[in-house]
């Protein structure tokens, strides 16, 4: 009997972390499929961004917005940074984007969670967060304004125009203060537009080349 009791206190024994095993497990399971929609932190976007050749594949990825084979990402990217066609590209230029792409980049991107990398098949695409995300690149020449300082004195020429118009101040008084808030409007409406085209350009997966391209 003793033997008996001991066998059953034996199995209750067994059973009895199992159910906390299982119960992890799923947790476990439920958080990995919670991480797997997180959208990416800030940070993970801002250090994939940091090296052009990742922003190339993501530019490439968004534009085409299907899945595309590693030979093919690699090509295309290769004939950019090379300034170049994809029929023109050496077989250097291609086998050393490939690699980096295979080896690095992808899945490091993978892990961000701005891509679906598929390493034994070959193909990668873009995720889902990714797609929802706008990317632009604000890249001003030295030689350039910032459009921030652009408004900024667009600004302060609209308030000296309200003043000079509130005192009849010469040369205004020439013209109707009509004639002079339209030319206000007009230069606000035309610096929108021109803002609105220029961030279009610098939109990843916007244009068919990426908008920091040399050549661009």
């Amino acid at each position: 009997m003793r033997h008996a009791g001991s066998e059953r206190t034996d199995a209750g024994a067994d059973e009895t972390p199992a159910s906390p095993d299982r119960s992890t497990a799923a947790t476990g399971h439920d958080d990995a499929s919670s991480r797997d929609v997180d959208p990416p932190s800030r940070d993970d976007v801002f250090e994939v961004l940091a090296n052009r050749r990742r922003r190339y594949a993501l530019h490439c990825l968004r534009r085409r917005d299907e899945r595309v084979e590693l030979g093919d990402l690699a090509e295309t990217i290769g004939a950019w940074e090379n300034d170049t066609t994809i029929p023109d590209l050496t077989s250097t230029e291609r086998k050393r984007t490939y690699t980096s792409l295979q080896q690095f980049h992808l899945p490091k991107m993978d892990e961000a969670g701005l891509l679906d990398y598929d390493r034994r098949a070959g193909v990668v695409s873009c995720s889902e967060p990714a797609s929802d995300l706008d990317v632009y690149l604000d890249v001003v020449p030295a030689s350039e304004i910032p459009w921030s300082l652009h408004y900024l004195g667009l600004s302060v020429l609209n308030v000296v125009l309200v003043v000079g118009l509130w005192f009849d101040a010469y040369p205004l008084a020439v013209l109707p203060d009509l004639v002079w808030i339209a030319c206000a409007v007009t230069a606000f409406v035309a610096s929108a537009a021109v803002h609105t085209y220029r961030n279009r350009r610098m939109r990843l997966g916007a244009e068919d080349t990426p908008p920091d391209l040399p050549s661009r």
